[in-house]
């Protein structure tokens, strides 16, 4: 790992962290405000839409710019619009539309930052090593996701809760400083010049590169399809907790922190798993073994039984996304990765919402939610089973081999045409 992967690690860390306190507060905050679950619903909804909206075209606007330099002013711009939101507090009247637009400017500010951090990566880490970068994001991830309601709810005792958000403005402060320090470039110079085009051919370009690679094609589908099924297992989790495990608010809190610790643990163990495996067997085995734990979870009665096995479940959910994440970086060349991201997060954020209406609408007809994770898990394991061995993910390492060969031979031909 590079003094320049530590660095922007470390400041993506501290950012994660900052975002947790407003992840935490702005539910309380429109609450606090507005004491209608309405509100609540629109303040999620506002997350959300900025991925239907905006997803495709801020993925081909990333491929375009200078990515560091893109990512510097994207954190420059969160920090002032989180910290507006205690100064308006402080200075005017705060209302709910404020927060609406605050959380809808945030969002989709962090579309462009992510599909410029998943474009980032390769080119701080070699290929064999994306797997334990990732893990490692991903992991510190969610220990901020568990340590920062906690801190939060401390700071709450000192200051008020519109300032607490102002340690998230502060975190983006930091990271625009930790990506400036960085010497590497986040984009792959070509030596070839580049035809003029538009944002939206950009965007079919891309379109058309993740439908027309089988890899590609075939985890986008997937994904939507594991999002479409896998939903309902979040969305109804405090329902489960509460009507077959017998569990109190406290112990709900507790498997809410499970899942997140699973998760850690996870993505510290992806690298060393990535070195034993290749990214098919361990993505596609990840998923067969939550489908599994997803099952027996169905089957709980005894709450301390239970927290294991969604531990177990969240955790190699995740190993399955950072596979299948390191795979697209591994194949997709450096000037479309952007853009691929995005596609792939307009289809797994649209899949997630559809699902979660399906899904609860089942549950609420059959009045069994374990029936339904039953039924969950078993799915899983169809559509992991399917995709192993009836797809092109079945033999991704070739795709990648071939990936690595076009650009040892693009190095070579730009090295002796500068001899």
């Amino acid at each position: 790992m590079s003094p320049d992967f530590f660095k922007f690690w470390a400041g993506q860390t501290i950012s994660n962290l900052g975002s947790s306190f407003t992840q935490w507060a702005v539910p309380l905050l429109v609450f606090q405000l507005s004491h209608s679950a309405v509100n609540l619903g629109i303040a999620v909804a506002a997350t959300f839409l900025p991925y239907l909206l905006f997803g495709l075209p801020i993925g081909a606007w990333m491929d375009r710019v200078d990515r560091k330099r893109a990512m510097i002013v994207l954190d420059s711009i969160n920090a002032l619009v989180i910290v507006s939101i205690p100064l308006v507090a402080q200075f005017g009247h705060l209302t709910v539309w404020w927060i609406y637009a605050v959380t809808f400017i945030q969002s989709t500010v962090f579309i462009a930052f992510s599909a410029g951090e998943f474009a980032a990566i390769p080119s701080l880490v070699s290929t064999d090593d994306l797997v334990t970068a990732n893990g490692r994001i991903q992991a510190t991830y969610s220990a901020a996701q568990v340590a920062g309601p906690l801190l939060a709810g401390t700071l709450i005792s000192f200051m008020p809760l519109v300032w607490v958000m102002s340690v998230d403005a502060a975190s983006f402060a930091i990271s625009a400083v930790t990506l400036a320090l960085i010497t590497r470039s986040f984009n792959t110079a070509s030596e070839e010049p580049k035809e003029a085009t538009t944002i939206l051919q950009d965007v079919r370009e891309g379109l058309g590169y993740v439908w027309s690679h089988p890899v590609l094609r075939n985890i986008s589908v997937m994904m939507a399809l594991i999002n479409f099924v896998g939903a309902t297992t979040f969305a109804q989790l405090v329902l489960f907790a509460t009507e077959r495990l017998d569990a109190s608010k406290f112990q709900i809190g507790i498997l809410f922190a499970a899942g997140s610790a699973g998760v850690v643990v996870t993505g510290l163990l992806a690298g060393r798993l990535r070195k034993r495996f290749s990214f098919t067997t361990l993505a596609m085995t990840s998923l067969m073994l939550m489908g599994g734990c997803t099952i027996i979870f169905a089957g709980m009665h005894w709450f301390w039984a239970a927290l294991p096995l969604w531990a177990a479940a969240s955790g190699l959910g995740i190993l399955f996304n950072i596979n299948t994440g390191s795979l697209r970086q591994a194949i997709v060349p450096n000037n479309l990765l952007s853009r691929v991201l995005s596609i792939a997060g307009v289809l797994a954020w649209s899949a997630i919402p559809a699902g979660a209406l399906i899904g609860g609408w089942v549950v609420s007809a059959t009045g069994n939610v374990a029936a339904v994770y039953g039924a969950i898990g078993i799915m899983t394991i169809c559509i992991a089973a399917f995709f192993r061995f009836f797809t092109a993910l079945g033999d991704a390492e070739r795709y990648v081999e071939e990936r690595k060969a076009t650009e040892q031979a693009e190095r070579l031909t730009g090295e002796t045409a500068t001899a």
